[in-house]
């Protein structure tokens, strides 16, 4: 393991539990609701496949497990892997989580109807292997759908104007420290991505790896975050078909 992916992996472990517990919210508030419509409208017809890649605690599996979906949930991080198991074991619902790396994944060639990912190509050190591995292993005809934001512009704002983020907020920062913060703002801005201008980079990155189809939406955050979409870096989405 490269020294970016186990101070990644370190950070992320401390996280896991305070993650945890703001998915948790989320799964019994309004973003449900939203989130669920959003996946169902991106989403083919019929029960799919589907490959949740950075699942995290596992928030986007257990929403789209609940719908009936065949669905695996990747991370590098062990502790949100627990934190993932758990969450299922709390609502009775069945899906697979394993411990993996989203740029080298380990499942045969076209094995998922649907890849999905929210917040994670921001963190990814190398994201044109990891979408080459997403899109390996996407069926013909399937589609990836990927929520991120460009944090780093966030992270520099921050610095710029000696803002923090808001340690009590129940969306993303739940136990965040000075400390944590510091290393997070570190860790965004060592990655080659933070620099790119996003998404427009992303949809050309997935043209070239010969997408079918291929999009984004900037509007995304206003529309299922609202209020807690971030002003200097909001949730936007990119998809693409294979």
């Amino acid at each position: 393991m490269k020294k970016i992916e186990k101070r990644v992996l370190d950070y992320w472990t401390v996280r896991a539990h305070d993650f945890g517990v703001v998915r948790r919210n989320e799964i019994h508030n309004k973003l449900s609701k939203r989130w669920s419509d959003e996946l169902d409208r991106l989403l083919p017809e019929g029960k799919l496949r589907i490959l949740d890649v950075g699942t995290g605690t596992g928030y986007f599996a257990v929403l789209l497990a609940a719908k009936g979906h065949t669905v695996t949930g990747i991370d590098l991080t062990p502790a949100m892997i627990d934190e993932a198991k758990a969450l299922a074991d709390e609502l009775d619902i069945s899906a697979r989580f394993e411990v993996m790396d989203a740029q080298s994944l380990d499942f045969p060639d076209e094995s998922f109807d649907a890849v999905v990912t929210r917040n994670l190509t921001w963190t990814l050190p190398e994201p044109e292997r990891a979408y080459s591995e997403w899109l390996r292993v996407l069926a013909p005809g399937g589609i990836l759908i990927n929520f991120d934001a460009s944090y780093g512009n966030n992270v520099r704002n921050n610095e710029h104007n000696g803002t923090h983020l808001p340690v009590g907020n129940v969306y993303g920062h739940c136990g965040m420290t000075p400390e944590l913060e510091s290393e997070n703002a570190q860790i965004t801005l060592s990655m080659p991505i933070s620099k790119k201008p996003r998404p427009e980079w992303d949809a050309e990155l997935l043209i070239s790896l010969g997408c079918a189809d291929c999009g984004f939406d900037k509007s995304a955050g206003t529309r299922i975050l609202a209020e807690n979409d971030l002003s200097d870096a909001p949730m936007f989405l990119v998809w693409a078909k294979k």
